[in-house]
């Protein structure tokens, strides 16, 4: 009796195991999806392994042994190098394994019942000639003989009568297949462009390394990485390999992708959460069939079904978006990392401002470190700091001090363009009676609602919760409400005012909700059909725009004001980014930051470029503080719509952490309610992650076995507490 063992599609911990099923008749291997019963109803699942044992061993089961349904993969979907990397995930990130394979696939080829399919096109192909045929029917016969297939809809466009004629005389045959991903176009418009001095040195010492190292490219902005990038790309190619590059956002792809097309054509796929499913899928499987060499993603594209890796190159390897917020709650790094040193393929994190863990790694030789200090064109934009308390105390404006203003005018005047950064969006944060001072919070979350001129709504930027502004304040009565705060609507609306002849872009999550939104504000940007582009945090880093000679940065100190203990670090990464956006091309550039707090050493650094010693001061800090590099983290938040079943979870898994030593505990600490649920955070530091992982997985055990109603979800390396 042949049987196989099968992780089902239910990525619940109580599941997390493969179930028997007998697979007689059926050609299987492992990594396919099967259809299988699974209790009254028929679910999808990952074969792990096929085997088979005799009659007896059957009998010592002790149950009836059902048999698979169907057969849904011809060739594996999951190759060994996949199956190993999604059971390693599984054990570091405390999650069911099927989850991990979850999250590697697009949808329509997850194992869900809920999947889809693949979207089918139908073709006309040749089948033989024949005699007796009219002109028309000829020259059909004879096109499609000479592209051996075409698409049923472009044959008919131009054979509609003759080759339909040809199907019925058999000459021709009409079929459907699996729609395939369009290349992109094969012409090859750019060369490998004149390096500098930094940019050869790079490039030699990266050529040389010949196996699997992981390599920190410490460059500033404007140091010319992604130039250094694009030739080492193609010496990788020109050895039969492929070649990762991974971006942390959308914004930053379409720039990206014109790069690389522009050198390499069609060679390249390209991987985002801002594709359809069916587009997903067809990139996928233009590396599976390795109808391409090259791959540039986000976060999700390092799952990729590559088979020979010689590079993985992770942009802006700082920036928190590559980090999963949703379970399995990976590091786009760690599984960077994990898959360079299968394939022994080199890896190298690329920033103008690494994150301290990786910077410290390549201090202590465990990295190798290349930097590139210099600029490409030699000068570096000159940095103002405009301390507001100061400029609001002369009676200028709390959202545009008059040097950021008259700065605006005079490159408006002189047809250059301009980066307005506030990583705030909407119209208000704060919408405030006048009468009592109630402020209108989100009924299902402890956060305020903000204010969106654009459709007149109150949103929560927690649970997505929308509605109306309150006619009246449920406290006093009152009809009179202040909009405090400044979010990017509102500086859009002064902007305007101030300088009403001036075509303004803003991009913040409102306005790139819609497909191909980012490329298409970008490319309107960059032919200078807008003055200022203005937005969050997506506009401050990795975009190149030569004509930029001015950012602006409004309440440059607020992320200071976080409870994280990341706040410096993410205020330096911020500003020195946004700095990096001015000044680009010939012309000088000039950077104004506004901010309360001018003093504090992220913003000092910022100012002067200076990262190293920004990384000796926090440092310092985090050395105080027992925080990362010098120690791991592992977090615990436990969840329910019942306080009291909250208290109780927490405190169980307290209690049996202190059974334990090794690491210290602090909490449980009560978080924020959010989408109704009550919270509650056990965050655990200690020196050996693996311990932690070993205690965490043991308080999530005996969570499950005690049957709490509280929901736990565990980070076992969060980048974010706040």
């Amino acid at each position: 009796m042949k049987i196989a063992q099968v992780f089902v599609e239910h990525p619940i911990m109580h599941l997390d195991h493969t179930f028997t099923y007998a697979c007689d008749g059926f050609s299987l291997q492992r990594g396919v999806r099967v259809q299988v019963p699974f209790g009254k109803t028929s679910i999808i699942g990952f074969v792990m392994k096929v085997e088979t044992i005799t009659e007896q061993q059957a009998a010592a089961y002790g149950f009836t042994i059902r048999s698979i349904d169907k057969v849904i993969d011809e060739e594996p979907l999951l190759n060994e190098e996949l199956i190993a990397l999604g059971e390693w995930m599984a054990k570091t990130c405390v999650v069911p394994m099927i989850s991990c394979f979850q999250c590697m696939l697009p949808a329509k080829l997850k194992p869900k019942s809920t999947s889809g399919h693949a979207k089918l096109e139908t073709w006309v192909r040749y089948v033989k000639d024949g005699d007796a045929l009219t002109p028309k029917q000829r020259a059909a016969l004879q096109a499609l003989q000479k592209e051996k297939e075409m698409l049923r809809s472009q044959f008919y466009q131009i054979y509609k009568t003759p080759g339909k004629k040809l199907v019925e005389l058999g000459l021709a045959q009409v079929y459907e297949k699996e729609a395939q991903a369009r290349l992109l176009p094969q012409n090859v418009t750019e060369g490998d462009l004149p390096l500098s001095r930094e940019q050869e040195q790079a490039l030699h010492t990266l050529q040389q390394l010949h196996q699997h190292e992981v390599v920190l490219l410490h460059g500033a902005t404007g140091s010319g990485k992604t130039e250094v990038f694009l030739q080492l790309a193609r010496s990788v190619m020109q050895q039969g390999k492929q070649v990762l590059i991974l971006v942390p956002e959308i914004s930053l792809t379409p720039q990206m992708v014109k790069r690389v097309t522009a050198r390499f054509g069609s060679h390249v796929a390209i991987y985002h959460s801002g594709l359809n499913a069916q587009e997903k899928y067809e990139q996928y499987q233009l590396v599976r069939r390795h109808q391409v060499q090259i791959v540039v993603g986000t976060r999700s594209a390092v799952f990729m079904p590559f088979d020979n890796l010689g590079v993985i190159i992770m942009d802006e390897e700082h920036d928190t978006s590559y980090k999963q917020d949703s379970s399995p709650r990976y590091h786009c790094r760690d599984i960077a990392l994990h898959r360079g040193q299968y394939h022994h393929a080199l890896v190298i994190l690329a920033s103008a401002t690494p994150s301290l863990e990786t910077y410290a790694r390549a201090v202590k030789g465990v990295y190798r470190l290349i930097d590139m200090p210099s600029r490409i064109n030699g000068s570096f934009p000159a940095v103002k700091l405009v301390e507001m308390r100061k400029a609001v105390g002369r009676g200028e404006s709390y959202l545009l001090s008059n040097e950021l203003m008259a700065a605006i005018y005079e490159r408006l005047q002189k047809k250059e363009q301009i980066i307005l950064l506030l990583n705030r969006r909407g119209y208000t944060p704060i919408l405030r009676c006048i009468g009592c001072g109630h402020v209108v919070m989100c009924p299902h979350c402890e956060v305020a609602m903000s204010y969106h001129k654009d459709d007149k709504q109150l949103k929560c930027h927690t649970c997505g919760h929308t509605m109306p502004v309150p006619n009246y304040c449920p406290e006093c009565g009152s009809d009179t409400w202040r909009y405090l705060g400044l979010g990017t609507q509102k500086l859009e609306e002064l902007v305007q005012i101030k300088f009403p002849d001036a075509k303004i872009i803003r991009m913040d999550a409102d306005t790139t909700g819609k497909k191909n939104a980012h490329e298409e504000l970008l490319s309107a940007f960059g032919e200078h059909k807008a003055d200022i582009l203005m937005g969050t945090q997506m506009i401050a880093k990795g975009l190149d725009f030569e004509n930029v000679t001015l950012v602006g940065i409004i309440n440059g100190d607020a992320m200071l004001n976080r409870s994280d203990y990341r706040s410096a670090e993410l205020t330096y990464d911020l500003l020195e980014q946004a700095v990096g956006r001015s000044g680009r091309g010939s012309k000088d550039g000039e950077v104004i930051i506004q901010a309360y707090d001018t003093t504090h050493y992220a913003i000092q650094c910022a100012a002067h470029h200076d990262y190293r010693t920004f990384f000796q001061n926090e440092m310092k800090y985090r050395h105080i503080a027992g925080y990362p590099p010098y120690t791991y983290l592992a977090s615990m938040i436990f969840s329910h719509i019942s306080q009291d079943e909250v208290v109780k979870a927490a405190a169980r898994a307290k209690k049996l952490l202190e059974a334990h030593a090794g690491y210290r505990i602090l909490g449980p600490a009560q978080l924020i309610k959010r989408k109704d649920e009550f919270r509650m955070r056990i965050l655990l530091k200690g020196k050996q992650q693996e311990l932690l992982g070993q205690c965490v997985r043991e308080v999530y055990d005996a969570h499950l076995a005690a049957k709490e109603k509280a929901r736990l979800d565990i980070d076992v390396s969060p980048v974010m507490l706040d």
